[in-house]
């Protein structure tokens, strides 16, 4: 029968096949005939680093292990079948659409971007030309944000479905395997559009339908409920709607507040993106001043601390990475983080951020601003800001201790930044409230991981994409808006999730809410 073996190795040993099979042997007091790793992480709490293994070991040619995962059997939908609207072609929607297909449904997913091939294209244009295309960049398109970031896989969202479910999922349409048993799983924005494209494939072969460069333009209310969409070249597509149209989607937020359609505030977080030389955050989380050596990957941190009520936290940790403009529209400046699936480069970024409540900036938004739309505005206000301060896709950046310092950066070290930096004060331009923040959380972190806060490291603004700033009412137990069934508000975009796997998870479980819902209808009748 086999057995699950607990190993703890040095890194060294992690990487050889044969020491992994002479570990097991010790441990379990036999030779294992065969074995898979379940689970895999990096203890870096103490100087020696280690790596810790779940093993699935078989100690009998006469029981062999059990495959990895079972890969779905997604079938054709019936010409019959009833039809689902997904806006929006992000990780709510692609998989809220392969969601449809096992449940019967037919579903059409109508997205404003275009495919991740043609997508790529215009991101690269983007970076070396400055030629932005306001509906296919790094934030609109097929694959949603997600795609271009890495493809990070880590979420603490167990309890909202499946997380194993949307892995598995990711592992089928191509993504390695490593991300099953990982316990920080990414796959790399090399990588990750040919998943996306394969998902796609998967769609259209089993009778969905998914039109590009199609644009959201309103909803059809019938009878008090939501009953399709129309798209701005004037088709009407009937069916329940899931709208899953990602955190950066201003237009939609602006067109449901004019409709009618009940939304909240919500909070957020902002601030800059900070970059470090990969060498230097190896040395620290690794406590070996030369580095990470051959056998550990790119080492990657997650900090945290509280400033006056308020959280100062790492987000989108991109070891190995590239700082990229997330823009979506002419006059803002944004940034973000990426890395390919070999984390090889030579900088290491993350989203350094504060949070910001509604209550924060109610005193400084103007009395015309309605309330649920108020931290949006306040959120636009700071990328205006940022690019009036440049004009151009040129990042304002700042040294990292001069910043904390309140020093101007006379000079400006090599970034990843393709579009090109030059020096700010960026305490002039992050709200009061949350440079005073992040300068105090960047002191209290420089204390605790010494190394950290160096003017090697630099500021680059504006990091202001975290998470959605409104979010769309909806039933905690029936998915639907509380105003109008039939509209279901899904994934990050909705104000629901935060990250891949959490917006894949809200996909699934709005689709589930639909098909339990036309059941019931069945029943009454």
């Amino acid at each position: 029968m086999s057995e699950t073996i607990r190993l703890r190795l040095k890194p060294e040993e992690s990487a050889d096949r044969s020491a992994l099979e002479r570990r097991i042997a010790e441990k379990a007091g036999k030779a294992p005939v065969d074995f898979r790793i379940t689970r895999k992480s990096i203890d870096a709490r103490q100087r020696q680093v280690w790596v810790e293994m779940d093993v699935l070991a078989s100690f009998s040619a006469d029981d062999p292990l059990l495959p990895a995962f079972n890969p779905k059997d997604f079938k054709p939908v019936a010409p019959d079948a009833p039809q689902v609207v997904i806006v929006g072609a992000g990780p709510a929607g692609l998989f809220a659409a392969l969601r449809a297909i096992e449940l019967g449904w037919r579903p059409v997913v109508v997205e404003r971007g275009k495919p991740v091939e043609d997508r790529l294209h215009d991101v690269v244009a983007l970076q070396k030309s400055g030629k932005l295309d306001p509906e296919s960049n790094f934030c609109f398109g097929e694959g949603g944000a997600g795609a271009f970031s890495d493809g990070k896989l880590f979420t603490r969202s167990k309890k909202r479905g499946d997380v194993k479910e949307v892995l598995a999922l990711l592992h089928q349409h191509g993504a390695k395997e490593d991300i099953l048993y990982e316990t920080h799983p990414h796959i790399g924005s090399d990588k990750l559009p040919g998943v996306i494209r394969n998902i796609r494939h998967r769609i259209v072969e089993n009778g969905g339908e998914i039109l590009f460069s199609t644009k959201f333009e309103s909803l059809v209310f019938k009878d008090g409920e939501v009953a399709g969409i129309v798209t701005e070249d004037g088709r009407e597509i009937s069916g329940p709607v899931i709208l899953a149209t990602g955190h950066s989607a201003k237009d939609v937020y602006r067109y449901l507040h004019s409709a009618g359609v009940p939304l909240e505030a919500k909070g957020f977080a902002m601030g800059v993106r900070l970059e470090h030389p990969q060498q230097l955050i190896d040395s620290i989380i690794y406590h070996n001043p030369k580095g990470r050596g051959e056998y550990l990957p790119a080492a990657e941190y997650r900090m945290a601390v509280q400033v006056d009520g308020r959280g100062v936290y790492s987000f989108c940790m991109c070891p190995g990475g590239v700082i990229v403009p997330a823009v979506s529209a002419a006059g803002e400046s944004v940034v973000n983080g990426m890395s390919s699936s070999a984390r090889s480069g030579r900088w290491a970024n993350s989203g350094m951020v504060v949070e910001i409540r509604p209550e924060d900036i109610e005193s400084s938004q103007p009395e015309n601003v309605a309330d649920e739309m108020g931290m949006l505005e306040f959120q636009q206000g700071v990328e205006k800001r940022f690019f009036e301060e440049a004009k151009s896709l040129s990042a304002p950046a700042q040294r990292m201790k001069d910043f904390v310092d309140g020093k101007l950066s006379k000079s400006l070290p090599p970034s990843s930044y393709v579009p090109g930096l030059h020096p700010a004060d960026l305490s002039k331009l992050l709200p009061p409230h949350v440079s005073d923040r992040l300068r105090k959380g960047l002191r209290i972190m420089g204390k605790r991981y010494p190394g950290f806060l160096t003017n090697d490291a630099v500021l680059i603004g504006l990091e202001s994409r975290t998470s959605s700033p409104v979010r769309i009412s909806r039933d905690p137990e029936t998915l639907h808006h509380p105003a109008y069934k039939g509209l279901y508000p899904a994934g990050e975009g909705a104000g629901y999730a935060g990250g891949i796997v959490s917006a894949a998870i809200d996909g699934i479980n709005a689709m589930n809410a639909i098909a339990g819902v036309n059941r019931q209808k069945a029943d009454d009748r």
